[in-house]
């Protein structure tokens, strides 16, 4: 494992969590800083109201992410396509799992529809797992792009599956030259089994490196889930092996588990801490670090473009 430079600054956990000796048994209540307002606003209205009628799903939704009130009431959302079943049992995530529909051949253009509705100037498209289809789904990943673009011309951000580890289907994503790049490594490789189920730390970290190496100009990012009982070793480790592949940006955000059903949070972590691994990872080299107990992977993902 490699050495991370040794300021105090620099604690991720509290001596008992970062030794990896014991685990906590998870807090019950959220503490003061996952707690605020929600927005007035009637544009979450008419933001669910069109999602609704244009039959779209966004993962905001499907994965119960704790910003969707304010993103929709600023009217933006991250569409997610392919359905909302997804053929992989993740520990983390909300969104059911199955046997998903076949996609449908209209959907890009609903997607286009939404996003030209919403003005948005930046689009972030998600997709579930789809296992079952032989290119996972990355050529109707490539129709939403140009169809996304040909109506608005917004900056396009995906936000992929490993398919497999299938670089031929990346490439068929990099064939509709998305500005933006993203695949979660979602957590340190100790706890992959736990969290991630079927998916693989190498195979996450070779879609980068391919991305980078295919279309350097195309901006590459991934994100982490904090709170799952990583220690700042690992993070420091994950954060040198995104940069040794090229990757440009990075988010780091609390793990809040959607249900008692699934993965129970380790540890809250304060702000504070959030921000001191923001300052490690930007003397890494990357170009932008969002790094806090409510970021997202595509909380405003806009700003971290510009």
């Amino acid at each position: 494992m490699r050495k991370h430079p040794g300021d105090a600054s620099g604690s991720c956990e509290d001596s008992t969590v970062a030794s990896g000796m014991r685990k906590h048994p998870g807090p019950r209540r959220l503490p003061s800083w996952l707690k605020r307002p929600l927005p007035r606003s009637n544009g979450n209205s008419f933001t669910e109201t069109l999602l609704r009628e244009l039959r779209l799903e966004t993962v905001c939704e499907n994965a119960r992410c704790p910003n969707r009130p304010e993103c929709y009431s600023k009217k933006t959302a991250t569409f997610m396509i392919l359905g909302n079943v997804c053929t992989r049992p993740c520990g983390f995530c909300s969104v059911p799992k199955g046997v998903p529909d076949a996609p449908e051949d209209d959907e890009p253009e609903r997607l286009a529809e939404a996003a030209a509705r919403l003005g948005l100037r930046h689009v972030v498209i998600t997709s579930v797992t789809r296992d079952d289809l032989p290119d996972g789904g990355a050529e109707h990943f490539r129709r939403c792009i140009l169809a996304v673009r040909a109506r608005t011309g917004a900056v396009v951000e995906v936000l992929t599956p490993d398919f497999l580890g299938d670089l031929r289907a990346v490439d068929t994503v990099l064939s509709a030259r998305p500005e933006v790049f993203n695949h979660n490594l979602e957590t340190v490789p100790r706890l992959y089994r736990k969290v991630r189920g079927r998916a693989s730390y190498q195979r996450s970290l070779d879609v980068l490196r391919h991305v980078k190496q295919t279309m350097p100009e195309i901006v590459t990012k991934s994100g982490l889930m904090l709170g799952l009982g990583e220690t700042l070793e690992e993070l420091f480790e994950v954060f040198s092996d995104l940069r040794s592949i090229g990757c440009d940006t990075l988010t780091l955000g609390q793990y809040l588990a959607p249900t008692l059903k699934h993965i129970p949070v380790v540890r809250y972590v304060p702000p504070e801490e959030f921000d001191r691994l923001a300052e490690l990872a930007r003397r890494l080299g990357f170009r932008h670090v969002a790094s806090g107990p409510f970021v997202r992977s595509s909380y405003h993902a806009a700003d971290m473009v510009k």
